[in-house]
């Protein structure tokens, strides 16, 4: 279950100081969905095999999420199962960036799940 957590360098960088993330982050999910595929449930809804990814809405869109979903549609598979996430709240240092010193707003979570739609991913969860 890895997470995606930007879309971007920039606010991988700025935020969690990772360079190169978003190219790492696509190398690792190809692999991780050429070895194990998308997510295969049992009838009682467990889940046995496959991919599921994770994504962290975060406020103003600091996590690029529009990219996030682009990436996993057109790239890994409209079938991938993705999780996303709204519980963000603001710790530790977060507050060294005002723009992540909030929790995010419904809005802001209503629009993710609307891009990921807009993606063609329909399968997941979505997380209050």
């Amino acid at each position: 279950m890895p997470d995606a957590k930007y879309g971007q360098d920039g606010p991988a960088l700025k935020y969690s100081g990772a360079p190169d993330y978003v190219e790492r982050m696509k190398a690792a999910l190809k692999e991780m969905h050429r070895q194990v595929g998308d997510l295969v449930l049992d009838e009682a809804g467990i889940a046995r095999r496959g991919l599921l990814v994770r994504h962290l809405v975060l406020p103003e869109d600091a996590a690029g999420t529009a990219e996030v979903v682009r990436f996993i549609s057109q790239e890994i598979s409209k079938n991938t199962y993705l999780n996303v996430m709204a519980q963000y709240h603001p710790a530790y240092n977060a507050c060294r960036f005002p723009e992540l010193c909030r929790p995010i707003t419904a809005r802001e979570y209503a629009r993710a799940l609307a891009l990921a739609a807009e993606a063609g991913l329909t399968r997941g969860l979505a997380m209050l």
